[in-house]
């Protein structure tokens, strides 16, 4: 029997990379805006704004066996020309529109069910000019652990902090190949994170071959939260 998967953001980056992984061994079911990569692919799509819409939840199946929330940010900036709205919004993306989310979503999940959410290594490792979401992350970290001992043993949550990954969210912080190099070089295994890395691991917490796995922050980050080169 396939495995009923919802995506919320699917059509870019790391999502689109889980829905090439997924979409000829599951049933997947993608909201997000826009549809542009993922049209002509075996799934549903459900047109979806997380931060405007509730979701349909007519048009997904009774019983879902995975949960992946996609949408984040990267705003880094000094804290000094960070303004209150800057930390809200980044809290509204992040943290807020996933629990509104969680919430819906959460009677649906079958038994041995898995939910997989998205942090950073600025949780784990202090970095400058991360203040904004680092605060968004960490409470998701948070909010994680809580649920996974909530929901146990009917649905384990887990997460994964990734370093910097080369997806359209980080473009500008790759915009060239000076960039690049300094950002590779920053890492242990010297090179910036492909949204394939992060989507394989994704892939895993989905299926049962990380079934002894719940509550746990996994960094996925080239050696930046354990290993220190300098």
């Amino acid at each position: 029997m396939k495995k009923n998967i919802l995506l919320i953001g699917g059509s870019h980056g790391i999502g689109l990379e889980i829905v090439s992984l997924l979409k000829d061994s599951h049933n997947l079911f993608i909201a997000s805006r826009t549809a542009d990569e993922i049209g002509a692919l075996p799934i549903t799509h459900i047109p979806f704004d997380v931060s405007k819409d509730e979701l349909n939840l007519s048009q997904l199946p009774e019983d879902l066996h995975g949960f992946v929330y996609c949408p984040g940010s990267i705003n880094l900036k000094p804290i000094k020309m960070l303004d209150m709205d800057a930390f809200r919004a980044d809290m509204e993306i992040n943290f807020f529109n996933l629990v509104k989310v969680v919430k819906q979503v959460l009677p649906r999940m079958a038994e041995n069910s898995s939910m997989v959410f998205f942090s950073t290594v600025a949780v784990a490792v202090g970095m400058p000019f991360h203040t904004s979401v680092s605060a968004a992350k960490g409470a998701v970290e948070g909010f994680s652990k809580a649920l996974a001992a909530e929901c146990t043993p009917k649905v384990r949550v887990n997460v994964i902090a990734p370093s910097l990954v080369d997806t359209p969210l980080a473009s500008r912080l790759l915009n060239n190949d000076r960039k690049k190099e300094m950002m590779a070089d920053r890492h242990p295994l010297k090179r910036v994170g492909t949204a394939q890395d992060i989507a394989q691991m994704a892939v895993f917490l989905l299926k049962d071959e990380s079934g002894w796995m719940t509550g746990q922050v996994l960094g996925v980050d080239g050696g930046m939260s354990t290993l220190n080169i300098s």
